[in-house]
């Protein structure tokens, strides 16, 4: 009996070794990416460079799809009448997965690739998100998985999206509504960070808005009272939303950005104008909080005594996790294990830390368990939500920067240029080229993915926060 016992155990042990094994496929998977690394890095060190703010992404978008037509991808460019938006897609039949990639850069953050701030440019834009590394590492497994349906491995059809303006106006929202994913089955997604793991958080809803005010000009010292001030307004209306913000649920968060608030000092101001942001984990709870924030600019124009105007920007959900995609992903970092790095790296990685007051560690890409999803998240907002109401989303995200790296700011633009980011973005493109493998493989992972979506999505319906077409060459 006891004798019996060890051979079960051993062959038990055997078979955990055995499911950690990577099939043909999977190692084929590997050698694509590895064949690309070379150009993905070029790519992504192009887009670093080019660093394109919303909807501004033309060299970025275009080195993309020029070399995604290369290795034989059917790109249809300007999607959802957005000029840098694009597709890119091989196969036919289903299933259809598709992969995201994003772009575009954030203003103000240009920086060389060294461990202390110091910019390329002064004022200049910066890939402070990483999406540089994003859209490359994303268009690899895209073509990974493009390969191997051509080598009659895997059927179905695989898509790259490529989604602008992520950072300020999140296009992939009128893409939704353009019906870009209608006929995907299931969606993989990433993005950089400072740890790998299969994500499967949430993230906050949020919506924006423009406040603009109008008054009458006048001489600020010779005759003001002639005078109706925008700028009043604005501040009057700035101090209600900072008082606001004590009766607002621990959760809720509340922006806003003063873009115009005159121009000269001896001049009573006719106009004003801010940018507005409200955010929830839960959209249901940011909807009424955001609609006391707009009576609130009534409030302030009455004060003031001038005119006001609400313009919607666009708005999005928060992301409807898919916990059975994210133990697919979790499967695969474990095949692949950890990002081991030089003492080089590490020491670029410390130094960031040193320079921004955090514990010098280095880097961060050990393989956890997959997390319980946390009922209210912190952390940002995306409109890969809004892709994720609309079909099952699996996401994931790869150590780009060291342990604790404030995220939007220099020290991610240094790491995105260098071989910290190159690494995580080869990994990435393997972790999901990897799992859409999974997917392509098993139709039955697919209903699953499917059936947990329609589950967690219940008899919500979708409804894109957004008023007219994209603001395409607004500032």
């Amino acid at each position: 009996m006891k004798q019996f016992s060890t051979l079960l155990l051993l062959g038990l042990f055997s078979m955990s070794l055995g499911a950690q094994k990577m099939n043909s496929t999977k190692k084929a998977i590997v050698a694509s990416v590895e064949n690309h690394k070379e150009n993905l890095i070029k790519l992504s060190d192009s887009i670093w460079e080019y660093a394109e703010t919303a909807f501004n992404e033309s060299k970025s978008a275009e080195v993309l799809a020029s070399y995604a037509e290369k290795n034989g991808l059917n790109v249809t460019r300007g999607v959802a009448d957005i000029p840098t938006a694009f597709t890119a897609t091989y196969g036919s039949g289903k299933p259809v997965i598709s992969v995201l990639g994003e772009f575009d850069a954030l203003p103000g953050l240009s920086q060389k690739t060294v461990p202390t701030k110091d910019p390329l440019e002064d004022g200049a834009p910066g890939h402070g998100c990483g999406h540089n590394l994003f859209g490359a590492a994303s268009l690899g497994a895209a073509i990974a998985i493009k390969e191997q349906i051509k080598s009659g491995k895997l059927k179905g059809t695989v898509k790259f999206m490529g989604t602008p303006a992520e950072e300020k106006y999140f296009a992939k929202v009128w893409m939704v509504e353009a019906g870009i994913w209608d006929d995907v089955d299931v969606n993989v997604s990433w993005h950089p960070g400072a740890n790998t793991e299969a994500d499967v958080q949430s993230g906050l809803s949020l919506i924006d808005f423009i406040v603009e005010f109008y008054g009458q000009a006048a001489h600020a010292s010779a005759d003001p009272w002639n005078g109706r001030s925008a700028s009043d307004a604005l501040e009057l209306y700035t101090t209600g939303i900072n008082f606001y913000r004590e009766h607002i649920r621990p959760t809720s968060r509340i922006h806003y950005h003063i873009q115009n608030g005159g121009e000269v000092v001896n001049v009573v101001p006719d106009y004003s104008k801010l940018w507005v942001r409200v955010r929830d984990p839960k959209r249901k709870i940011m909807l009424p909080t955001y609609e006391h924030v707009k009576k609130m600019a009534e409030g302030a124009a009455i004060m003031a005594n001038v005119d006001y105007k609400i313009s919607l920007v666009s708005g999005i959900y928060e992301m409807l996790v898919n916990r059975t995609g994210g133990e697919i992903m979790q499967k695969n970092l474990e095949l692949l294990g950890p990002i081991t790095y030089t003492d080089s790296e590490v020491a670029f990685g410390k130094g960031i830390q040193k320079v921004t007051g955090k514990p010098e560690v280095g880097m961060d890409s050990k393989i956890e368990p997959l997390r319980e999803t946390e009922k209210n998240p912190g952390g940002g907002s995306t409109d890969v939500a809004d892709v994720s109401w609309n079909v099952p989303n699996i996401n994931l995200s790869v150590t780009t920067a060291p342990k604790d790296t404030p995220w939007h700011s220099w020290a991610v633009v240094a790491c995105g240029g260098m071989s910290i980011g190159h690494k995580g973005m080869i990994y990435a493109s393997k972790a999901m080229a990897m799992t859409m493998a999974d997917l392509f493989e098993n139709p039955k992972l697919v209903a699953k993915v499917k059936e947990e979506f329609k589950t967690r999505k219940g008899d919500e319906v979708y409804e894109a926060m957004i008023d007219g077409p994209p603001p395409i060459g607004s500032n």
